[in-house]
């Protein structure tokens, strides 16, 4: 066999290796980003059996405490008045991704959150959470390395912070075990740029708790993001930030 014809068929036979290592890598030994926040997480947060859980290392970097189940309190009766964020809470990001050709979720989680929520009757009428952006992980120590320093620089720009703009009004006083809905506008801070941003929220107050469900659609180039894909994975202009905020009274 020719020399030439020798190395074309070692170099296939690696590309070969290659392609099935990786596919291996996706299908078998990869862990899947954890589901979308939906109404039985809100359930879950405000029944105290909800721990931070994303696919792979759940805590900050450098911090080996594992987050701590908290027991709900007593019930209460007219919600009026302060409330705080408790560490039951989940906050985090979604993004797709194209690995390789093939399509999937990034998602990073934690429970690093503090704010308050302030209600009056039918409204809720000032609200504030701050996140420890660096405290964000994944699945994958190579994308939270990226999220870290070119995509969010947490040296520079450590927190995300939303504040409440507008009184969001419930139509009625909140009653114990019942889901709302509502809209919810403030300004949000990411990388040290503020947007006005004006999304959905599902509440409910149970237990002598109020938990907070929703979204908030994010366009990197609008908080001076760079689209963060490279030679590897392909990403979007665009993601989510999530989150269940679990709110103990004041």
């Amino acid at each position: 066999m020719k020399p030439i014809k020798k190395i074309i068929l070692a170099l296939v036979a690696l590309a070969v290796l290659g392609v099935g290592g990786f596919l291996v890598w996706f299908y078998v030994i990869r862990e899947e980003a954890p589901s979308a926040l939906t109404s039985n997480d809100l359930d879950n947060a405000l029944a105290g059996t909800t721990t931070v859980v994303v696919a792979g290392d759940t805590t900050a970097p450098g911090d080996t405490t594992p987050p701590v189940e908290t027991a709900a309190p007593a019930e209460s009766g007219d919600p009026s008045g302060a409330w705080n964020i408790s560490d039951a809470s989940t906050l985090g990001y979604r993004v797709q991704e194209v690995l390789g050709g093939l399509e999937t979720e990034g998602a990073g989680r934690t429970n690093q959150v503090t704010g308050s929520l302030t209600i009056a009757g039918t409204q809720a009428t000032a609200a504030e959470f701050t996140v420890d952006v660096a405290s964000i992980t994944s699945d994958s120590s190579r994308r939270d390395g990226q999220f870290r320093d070119s995509i969010m620089n947490t040296s520079e720009f450590p927190t995300a912070v939303f504040t409440l703009t507008q009184p969001i009004d419930f139509g009625a006083v909140p009653e114990e075990g019942v889901n709302i809905t509502a809209t919810a506008t403030g300004n949000l801070t990411l990388r040290g740029v503020t947007n006005s941003v004006t999304f959905d929220v599902e509440a409910k107050l149970e237990g002598g708790r109020i938990g907070v469900l929703g979204n908030i659609p994010i366009t990197f180039s609008d908080y001076g993001i760079a689209n963060p894909s490279n030679g590897f994975a392909e990403v979007g202009d665009d993601g989510l930030l999530e989150f269940v905020l679990v709110f103990d009274r004041a």
